[in-house]
């Protein structure tokens, strides 16, 4: 009989702004925003939790992020350092576990259901990572513990920042049950508005659906939907994974129709695509759109070049251009994806964030 997995999921807290604070300690308890400044169309990359009470959060423009919080202090990202502390924190999960999966600079999953110490505990392993992570690089992480990936993503988020939580296997149903379908890792705004129009609103409102019904009602994702709402997830941790490409996509409710606001769909997923793959040091040479209409009908476009994509203008412009070679006349759109493929295979800086909000025709 297999043994019960034990997975870990570690999220740094405000990984980029905490950095910044612990390297200048002027910054530490204000409000501090990792990213372009609000005078040349900066976005935010990360923010303090200091920020965050005022709304600042990651792919706010930087104009808007100031207008919330006038004491905001802006930071330019320094991913070099980033990725030096990133690796500083992959050394000490690699004291414990081989099987480690990176999510991003800050972000990773650790099955240590067989471990380098032989520990039993999922949680007393927690602890230490996070008690080493802290003494070596005196930044503060949380951890999620649980029987699958998944489970342990949502108990990280349980206790941040700087907490830890279990969710046991006979308290997955109860918790999944009482949990807000918004609150799901894997279920964004639009679908979530799409549940709510099915009456469903929580964990047990989900799992009283019927498997059939969620695939009709969503396609392939309804499987993972149905799974989840009942704590099951059986996606292994992959240690070293090689990445094809990297993407991003939205669904919309109501669906997209102007096309001035089409492209300002267009420049928020250029953003978040951008702030993904310079977490991931990715970049590469092929620029992909993806649109799904209101009919289910479905194009991609490409576009390949010479030089990777390492700036977020750059991207922007790319996307832009490939979205006016498409017939939008009468139709509506429910879907917008954005990726780069054929990746380098060395890791790639990055330019500073910048978004030219001013010129668009929907500002945030």
């Amino acid at each position: 009989m297999p043994l019960q997995r034990k997975i870990i999921h570690i999220d740094m807290d405000a990984f980029y702004a905490s950095v910044e604070q612990r390297d200048n300690p002027a910054l530490r308890g204000k409000p501090v925003a990792v990213g372009g400044s609000p005078d040349k169309r900066g976005a935010v990359a990360a923010a303090s939790y200091e920020a965050r009470q005022y709304g600042v959060k990651s792919a706010v423009p930087s104009r808007t992020a100031q207008q919330r919080c006038p004491q905001l202090i802006f930071v330019k990202p320094r991913f070099a350092v980033y990725r030096e502390v990133s690796q500083q924190i992959r050394t000490i999960f690699a004291d414990y576990t081989d099987l480690v999966e990176p999510v991003a600079f800050d972000e990773a999953y650790l099955d240590v259901t067989e471990n380098k110490i032989d520990s039993p505990s999922a949680k007393r392993i927690a602890q230490m990572i996070r008690d080493r992570i802290f003494t070596e690089t005196q930044l503060t992480a949380s951890a999620g513990i649980s029987v699958n990936k998944f489970l342990a993503k949502m108990a990280s988020d349980l206790n941040k920042p700087n907490g830890m939580a279990v969710i046991l296997p006979e308290q997955a149903a109860d918790f999944v049950a009482q949990l807000p379908v918004e609150k799901f890792h894997g279920i964004g705004k639009a679908t979530t508005s799409k549940l709510h129009d099915m009456a469903i609103f929580t964990g047990a409102d989900l799992r009283a659906r019927s498997e059939a019904e969620l695939l009709q009602r969503f396609g392939k994702v309804g499987r993972f939907y149905y799974r989840i709402a009942r704590g099951q997830d059986d996606r292994p941790v992959v240690p070293n994974r090689v990445r094809k490409s990297v993407s991003v996509e939205t669904s919309y409710d109501p669906d997209l129709r102007e096309r001035d606001v089409i492209e300002h769909s267009l420049n928020q997923l250029a953003m978040k695509l951008y702030d993904r793959v310079s977490k991931l040091e990715k970049s590469g040479y092929t620029l992909i759109l993806k649109i799904k209409f209101a009919d289910y009908q479905q194009i991609t476009r490409n576009h390949t070049q010479t030089t990777v994509f390492d700036s977020l203008e750059v991207v922007r412009l790319v996307a832009l251009s490939m979205l006016e070679e498409v017939d939008l006349s009468g139709k509506s759109i429910r879907l917008l994806g954005l990726g780069i493929g054929k990746l380098a295979t060395e890791p790639q800086t990055f330019q500073q964030l910048q978004l030219d909000f001013a010129n668009s025709a929907n500002p945030l």
